[in-house]
């Protein structure tokens, strides 16, 4: 099998079998939409009680395999990682998606992740592949204000 065989295979799957897929209630969902092609998710963070860890994902949505297999795929691999963490993990996805080619996601770093890199070639896909990022990422923001 191919790598990019394989990395289809993982973004296939990952649409499949959704990691975190469900929403329960509180928390602080953002709702994203992406109006060139119609994908949507809402996202919840969950952290845990000392605010420094994220404890869970919890989303849904519709829209391309490459949106949905985003989400699982993030919640799969930042799940248990600390805040900090996870703000450079996701700069460092938004960068190589923004690199139009030229960043591939390192696997050790990204883990399946990596199989979202060919997306960065085709701008139109990026903000597939970015809407549960910037769900997450304002729901985040929206936990923390909260705590304050």
């Amino acid at each position: 099998m191919q790598l990019d065989d394989l990395y289809q295979q993982i973004i296939l799957d990952h649409n499949k079998k959704r990691a975190g897929y469900g929403l329960n209630e509180g928390g602080f969902p953002s709702h994203q939409y992406n109006p060139t092609c119609g994908d949507e998710i809402t996202l919840t963070v969950r952290l845990s009680d000392d605010g420094e860890t994220i404890t869970a994902f919890e989303w849904e949505g519709s829209g391309c395999s490459i949106s949905q297999a985003s989400a699982s795929l993030m919640t799969s691999e930042a799940t248990g990682m600390s805040v900090a963490d996870f703000e450079r993990f996701a700069n460092g996805f938004r960068e190589a998606m923004r690199s139009r080619g030229t960043i591939v996601l390192p696997e050790e770093e990204f883990g399946d992740l990596a199989a979202l890199s060919g997306v960065s070639k085709f701008v139109a896909r990026v903000k597939c592949a970015m809407l549960a990022w910037v769900a997450a990422e304002d729901s985040l923001l929206l936990t923390q204000e909260s705590r304050n």
